[in-house]
């Protein structure tokens, strides 16, 4: 539920982020080299499941999902700076810390935006 115009655009910016990320995850699956011997839907599985049971209400812009994507993408952001640090600045652990850092960032702009209004009584 969005509460004024400006938590319109930090959710649409979250969204954009969101698909991002799942974008992201989807093609580093499969670049630079497919790992052998390890199943792809398990791998996908693994990698998207965790970020996709927020799909519902990142898209109708739900305060609570919001907080909880956000514990999650920790998770996510802290696994691609370890991932980059030890890999000395390969680009797909790179673009997914950069990724991920923004979509923790505008989640939590957009909940400060689209807090509701208290009710003043009198």
């Amino acid at each position: 539920m969005l509460h004024n115009p400006k938590a319109r655009t930090t959710a649409r910016l979250t969204i954009g982020l969101y698909l991002a990320t799942l974008v992201a995850l989807v093609i580093t699956t499969f670049y630079p080299v497919q790992t052998e011997g390890v199943s792809v839907t398990l791998m996908l599985s693994i990698k998207l499941i965790p970020l996709l049971a927020f799909a519902v209400p990142v898209f109708r812009g739900h305060n609570r999902g919001y907080i909880w994507l956000s514990f999650i993408v920790i998770f996510y952001f802290t696994r691609y700076v370890v991932s980059a640090w030890l890999s000395e600045g390969a680009i797909a652990p790179m673009i997914l810390t950069v990724l991920t850092f923004l979509l923790f960032t505008v989640a939590m702009v957009h909940l400060k935006v689209n807090r509701p209004q208290p009710v003043s009584e009198t």
